[in-house]
């Protein structure tokens, strides 16, 4: 078995796919749920050749297992953000050290060093709350470049804190804030990236993509809005620089899979569920069923469309209630 850091150094698809295989077969024999779901489906992981072939598990599981393969107890567990009528996800890892090497190799790669940046977060929602994954990787670049920080409701002073600042700079900030402050105060920001991340988490209206990234757009004087895209059971992120098109960090592939059967693979360009391998989920599972719905590009971005209606009763995660 390869070791942890071999990951991070992954260079070319087939590299990719020989620690993808290797890690499969680990985490088939060594995390329970996920054994207990590939058993359900009848697959033998030694006779799994290709990563299209491997099953991806779904990722309600994380709401009520234990989706952990780590020696020993984990040294955190992240949890997800929930309207009050559904359980948290749990995501254990055995490692702090593997998920900062995994957030800031995934944000050099795309943004350069992490001391050349200023990060302002906005996140009132993941701050009032414990166990956020992004809180913690937020407050780790923070830290490590020196400037920046958190705001809650105070957005005149994050406004001002930003204009006097002679660095480049983030503000990174779940969608909802960034509208109100775009709304209210239609501050023309300069040498600053908007990165919206989450949703409205039922504090305004959806709006589409396009619709949102042109209200901060204007609100903003930017022309464009970047994006993160991560979740509580991932330990890696793919960013967007514009136009909602994601792409993803070396040791991280997003797979889109038939809606309506969810082991077949859509072909490139159709809309269909988001499945995602995450290498760096080392000690829980790699390999996760989302619910998201969206499609792949040409040139291997890929973009989010929504959610799938109905995602917890179709098709394989009818076998989720067979485990749990």
């Amino acid at each position: 078995m390869y070791e942890v850091k071999e990951i991070f150094d992954i260079g070319t698809e087939e590299q990719f796919r020989r620690c993808a295989l290797e890690l499969f077969r680990f985490q088939a024999e060594r995390c329970q749920p996920y054994h207990d779901y590939i058993s359900l489906l009848g697959v033998d992981p030694y006779k799994i050749e290709a990563i299209e072939e491997i099953p991806f598990l779904p990722i309600e599981l994380f709401k009520s297992s234990d989706v952990y393969c780590g020696e020993g107890k984990p040294e955190v567990i992240f949890t997800s953000s929930n309207t009050g009528s559904t359980l948290p996800s749990r995501h254990m890892m055995a490692s702090l050290d593997t998920y900062r090497e995994s957030f800031t190799r995934a944000f050099e790669d795309f943004y350069g060093k992490v001391e050349d940046w200023s990060i302002y977060g906005l996140l009132p929602n993941y701050l009032e709350r414990e166990g956020s994954s992004l809180v913690y990787m937020v407050d780790t670049l923070i830290k490590r470049c020196g400037s920046g920080g958190f705001y809650l409701n105070n957005y005149e002073q994050l406004i001002r804190d930003i204009e006097g600042d002679p660095k480049p700079k983030i503000l990174l900030g779940v969608s909802y804030a960034l509208w109100d402050v775009a709304e209210q105060y239609a501050p023309k920001l300069r040498d600053t990236i908007i990165m919206e991340t989450g949703g409205m988490k039922g504090r305004r209206r959806e709006l589409s993509k396009s619709e949102l990234h042109k209200i901060l757009c204007d609100g903003f004087g930017v022309e464009a809005i970047h994006s993160e895209y991560g979740m509580a059971e991932l330990t890696s992120q793919a960013y967007s620089k514009g136009a909602g098109i994601f792409y993803t960090p070396r040791w991280m592939r997003v797979m889109v899979r038939d809606v309506n059967d969810p082991f077949d693979h859509a072909p490139q360009g159709m809309r269909g569920g988001i499945d995602i391998i995450d290498l760096a989920n080392f000690s829980s599972c790699a390999f996760i069923q989302t619910q998201d719905i969206g499609r792949l590009l040409p040139d291997g971005g890929f973009m989010i469309d929504g959610r799938i209606a109905g995602s917890d009763i179709r098709g394989c995660n009818l076998l989720v209630h067979n485990i749990i």
